[in-house]
């Protein structure tokens, strides 16, 4: 089955969790890091693809491929400073927090089940008198959390490139000053859908793919809604790696991803990848995205947190 590394410093066996010391970087080892709340889940989605990727870069001196989680960006970035990691598959916001906060740079963006790129979809009850983003001024939004690109950190980017000063509310039923747009943490796009359906916020955020998805958004709440505003493409996941790896083995990390995504024996384990479809090489229009969502980032940290 191989071997799952905590970043909290343990090794999960098939018999036994055991403590272990983290010693010298090996770099015939190629390390793939994943932040998780659920390691043994995403270890059994990462796995398939490493032991893909990993006999096809023996002529650049990796002979092992290695699991590493962490619990968060914080931790995953120290990471990456420090060369435990050398690979990591996200969401672009947390791609590109990984960069201010350790440096790691874009490997290959993430088309998943056929989607490449996605958008947040800002949205209302029809009979709501908000007809546009600067209605929202005095009012509630619901979105997912602070994880969430699409339902968090795009809408937060949207609302002060438009002039609008986010405010976490204390509750959904908690007021928000007049000059700013109230916020609450509704945690999945069904409860989303459902505090703007039951009017407990006035509007709400999630993902144009859960726009479409009717166990997010059932069809019964979907015929009183209306969209409002609908941001720019952003790329639905990217590869990431740290900036100090070296380059034969970022040239053939990369290499390797491309050809996968044509290779009928790399089927079953980008499957797994979380419904991984292909792999592309970062475009400049997409560049721009991401470049975007890091400028985003600084500013929600300077401005909002």
């Amino acid at each position: 089955m191989g071997v799952l590394r905590w970043l909290w410093g343990a090794v999960l066996t098939l018999a036994a969790l055991q403590p272990v010391v983290v010693g010298a970087v090996d770099r015939s080892v190629l390390v793939l890091g994943r932040i998780s709340d659920d390691p043994k889940a995403h270890y059994e989605q990462l796995k398939p693809l490493l032991d893909y990727v990993v006999p096809r870069m023996r002529g650049v001196g990796i002979v092992e491929g290695r699991i590493l989680m962490a619990k968060d960006a914080q931790q995953m970035g120290s990471y990456l400073r420090r060369g435990r990691v050398d690979w990591v598959t996200e969401t672009a916001g947390t791609a590109m927090a990984l960069g201010q906060r350790a440096g790691a740079k874009p490997l290959l963006l993430t088309e998943r089940n056929g989607v490449g790129s996605y958008h947040s979809v800002f949205f209302v009850r029809r009979d709501s008198p908000v007809t546009s983003l600067e209605g929202l001024r005095g009012r509630s939004l619901a979105l997912q959390s602070a994880l969430s690109t699409s339902a968090y950190l795009v809408p937060a980017m949207e609302l002060l490139d438009h002039g609008l000063q986010p405010e976490i509310l204390l509750d959904p039923r908690d007021t928000p000053a007049e000059d700013s747009v109230g916020y609450v943490f509704a945690r999945s796009e069904l409860n989303i859908s459902t505090y703007v359906h039951k009017r407990v916020v006035d509007g709400g955020v999630i993902s144009s793919i859960d726009w479409n998805d009717d166990h997010a958004l059932p069809p019964a709440f979907r015929q009183d809604m209306r969209v409002l505003y609908r941001s720019e493409p952003i790329p639905r996941a990217v590869e990431m790696v740290r900036a100090d790896l070296d380059p034969a083995v970022r040239e053939r990390l990369q290499q390797v991803l491309l050809q996968a995504s044509s290779d009928p024996v790399a089927g079953p384990a980008l499957a797994r990848f979380f419904g991984t479809t292909g792999f592309h090489v970062v475009d400049p229009d997409n560049l721009r995205a991401l470049e975007r969502l890091r400028r985003g980032l600084l500013r929600i940290r300077m401005e909002v947190e």
